[in-house]
Order: structure tokens, then sequence, then C-alpha cells
């Protein structure tokens, strides 16, 4: 499975800036754009995965690059999405398998490492920014993910802006960048490690963020939010069906938890 809390520090979700900053809050869009010095800044929410093969389907979205994921088997409505995918103008798959639902719709196929083959940082839940190491040679021409897309990008003309010869560089790039939240008021904050060389890099050990100051975030009683005080919302579906003599049992019909992402 990708890495969902890293992913979403770094923007990996279409309804968000990186470092946890809102694509529809004109400061922190203006922030964002002045530190990448760019003019071509999302300013709306994207598609949501469903809504995005919605509009692959329509037409509406003609070309697709599908990372770390295998959404003809995971997404509802498997069918449909494969459907999109065979009529979809241009379909680019990332995978570190030879076939694959996904992979069978693909136009171009690119060999991304694995899980034990990749170097680079994770985040867990709990905040703790791990650094993993390959424990098995890459096979054949299988690259990164962050090198495959710089290697894309300056081939499309953009090699200014991805100039990164070592993952290192990224992360660094990336901790400068969590200064921002800070100034928006988020907890999130790397900037310790934005000097960071390549060879503290190699030595990282696992530690959690905030990197300066007390590593248990809302200790202190406040919290996140505009008036400091944490927010506990009840939530109760009225549509449960009770076990009982009408309903003895229940089926859950739906995904388990080694199903996921195949």
């Amino acid at each position: 499975q990708p890495n969902a809390m890293g992913g979403r520090e770094v923007g990996g979700l279409a309804n968000q800036l990186a470092v946890h900053l809102d694509i529809d809050n004109p400061e922190h869009h203006a922030a964002v754009a002045n530190f990448w010095q760019t003019d071509t800044l999302a300013t709306e929410n994207g598609l949501a995965a469903v809504d995005l093969f919605n509009a692959v389907e329509s037409g509406q979205v003609k070309a697709v690059w599908i990372m770390a994921t295998n959404p003809v088997d995971s997404l509802p409505e498997a069918d449909r999405v494969r459907h999109a995918l065979m009529a979809c103008d241009t379909v680019v798959v990332s995978d570190c398998v030879a076939s694959g639902d996904t992979l069978a719709c693909a136009d171009i196929r690119l060999p991304a490492l694995g899980w034990g083959e990749k170097s680079g940082m994770v985040t867990n839940s709990e905040r703790c920014v791990s650094r993993r190491r390959p424990f098995v040679k890459a096979p054949g021409d299988a690259r990164a993910d962050w090198w495959i897309i710089s290697e894309v990008a300056r081939r499309m003309g953009y090699a200014s802006a991805f100039p990164y010869q070592h993952e290192h560089q990224i992360f660094a790039e990336y901790s400068a960048l969590t200064a921002l939240a800070g100034r928006f008021g988020k907890r999130l904050d790397m900037t310790a490690a934005a000097e960071l060389s390549a060879d503290q890099y190699e030595q990282w050990q696992p530690q959690q963020w905030p990197l300066q100051g007390e590593p248990r975030c809302f200790g202190d009683g406040h919290f996140a939010t505009p008036d400091g005080r944490a927010r506990f919302v009840a939530c109760e579906n009225p549509n449960v069906h009770r076990i009982g003599d009408a309903f003895p049992i229940i089926l859950n019909g739906g995904r388990i938890r080694d199903q996921w992402h195949t």
C-alpha cells in the first residue's frame, strides 16, 4: 500500500496542497506558489478517485498515470473502471509486477521498485518519520518513482524544476517547505532537516515531527482548531441493524484488510 500518511503530508491528495495546506485558501495558495516560484499551482480541488475514473469514462480526462495502486481491482464498479481505461487515449502505469488487472489497460508500462528495493522516507500514523533502506537489488530497469517522475518531467521540458540527483535533495526541500505549515498554525515541522546532507540522510534514525519542541502533540490541552479546543463529533448510523431474533447474524460482503490494494 502507498505511504498514506506521508502522501498526505506532501500534498498527495487531490483536495490539498503540500504540508497540510488548502488549495482554496488564498493565503495558503500564495505561500506555496511563492516557495516554488510558480504561477501554475492548482487553484481548485481535483477529482477524488471514483470521480476521476468517471471523468476518464466521459472523455474529460484523456491521460492518466497510475502509480502504487491497482484501481481495476480495488475501486468500486471495477469493470466500469477497466472499460474507462481501455477507452482512454493514454494510460501510464508504474508497477513492480509484470502483469495485473490495471497493467492490462496500460499503453505505457514503467518498471517501479518494490518495497524491499526502495530507499526513502515514510511517515507512520503517529508522525514517526522513518528511512527505509533496500535489502535486495533492483531488478532489470526498475527505478525509483522520484527518478521516473523527474526523468519524464525533464523530457517534457521541465528540467529546471526537477534538478534532483538524489532523494535526499527532495526530502530536504520538503522539510524546508514545512515552515509554511507553522506559519499557518499547523503542527507539522520538519525544518530542522532542511539542510540535511547526503551523509546525514543516510544515517537518519526514526523520529517524530515536530522535530523541534515537544514531540507529543496536544499534551498542553491546546488543539489545532481556531479556538484551541478539541472537537468531538458524535456519529450514529440509524440504518445499522442490531443483532436479534430478526437479524441473528451480520454479513460483511465488503473488502477486508488483506484485500486492500492487492
